[in-house]
């Protein structure tokens, strides 16, 4: 280890993980499972994914840090590979050189496993000789796949594989990576919870910017089933927020396509039609608006008394005409 990184792990890491300071691996959670680490190379973006039999993974595997890198650590999970592997990333330190510094100064390496990727692609992972088997790593360009304790000993291969497959946004590639392990038979005990965490491939200007997907499930029996479906509301609110800031800028009819998209990603979510409407009266598109505002209203009555508040709250551009004409939608005919 250079003279560098030697300095830099004692300042980031020595207490309690160098050799000799009594770190000792049944301190640390027996996290077995299989997960990625990976980037995209159009837009930069970073993201881990991972899925176990154990409760609420995604508090302990998965790292990411907007334009450093992320990071998996499992198996005995020591955390510092995940905190202190980011810090010396954003340092400037390669993941290669990150992961052979936190190995060193690791008294235990042989039950870790912990695969990283920087801002750059570069891509670095362990898999510890007295992981349970079976357990391995494949890394390919621009991501790593890792797992232990699989039933079968063919589960990285078949993430990497349907990784390279999928299209779509990095968070559903991960996500069909997963998939994937889970078909040849994933996790030897079964399967508790999973999660998702994508960051920005640009560093932000305050800390946690950047943080575009952060989903957990905690405990469920179909956990992938239900990471997908947050994945899909995380898109339609991504939507919402994007037809917001389209608003901001004055082009309404962009804020409109993204408030469309967003509806049609979850046709049963009465707020993003309810906002979408508001946004609409605020447009001066009043017809458009009421039409949405009857069917939120024949549904639950209750966002009908919304409205009055937001126009006191200076949130609703509605004079009292406008007023009548939204508080008479979706009224019954007596």
């Amino acid at each position: 280890m250079s003279g560098l990184i030697a300095f830099i792990v004692c300042l980031l890491v020595l207490p309690g993980v160098q050799a000799g300071e009594g770190a000792a691996p049944v301190s640390g959670r027996p996290v077995h499972t299989y997960s990625i680490v990976a980037r995209d190379p159009h837009s930069g973006q970073l993201g881990v994914a991972v899925q176990s039999h154990w409760f609420s993974v995604g508090s302990l595997v998965p790292w990411a840090r907007a334009g450093v890198g992320a990071i998996a650590t499992q198996s005995f999970v020591e955390v510092r590979y995940g905190s202190s592997g980011l810090d010396l990333m954003a340092s400037g330190l390669s993941a290669p050189r990150t992961l052979d510094a936190l190995l060193a100064a690791d008294a235990y390496p042989g039950v870790r496993q912990v695969a990283m990727i920087d801002s750059g692609g570069e891509v670095a992972v362990h898999t510890g000789e007295n992981c349970i088997q079976y357990a391995g790593h494949l890394a390919g360009k621009d991501f790593s796949v890792q797992s232990n304790l699989m039933i079968s000993p063919g589960v990285p291969q078949a993430m990497a594989e349907a990784f390279q497959q999928a299209e779509g946004t990095l968070a559903e590639r991960m996500l069909a990576a997963l998939v994937a392990a889970q078909t040849v038979g994933g996790d030897l005990r079964g399967k508790q919870s999973a999660a998702i965490l994508v960051v920005s491939g640009a560093a932000g200007s305050r800390p946690g910017e950047g943080r575009l997907v952060d989903l957990h499930v905690e405990d469920n029996p179909q956990p992938l089933r239900e990471l997908r479906r947050l994945l899909k509301l995380n898109t339609a609110y991504e939507h919402m927020n994007q037809g917001d800031h389209a608003l901001e800028s004055g082009d309404i009819d962009a804020a409109l396509e993204e408030y469309g998209q967003a509806e049609a990603l979850q046709p049963d979510n009465l707020e993003m039609k309810f906002w979408h409407a508001v946004s609409l009266v605020n447009a001066g598109r009043t017809d458009a608006a009421v039409l949405i505002f009857a069917g939120i209203f024949r549904n639950d009555e209750r966002w009908r008394e919304l409205v009055p508040r937001l126009v006191q709250a200076g949130l609703l551009d509605a004079d009292a005409a406008v007023l009548a004409r939204i508080n008479a939608a979706g009224s019954k005919v007596k």
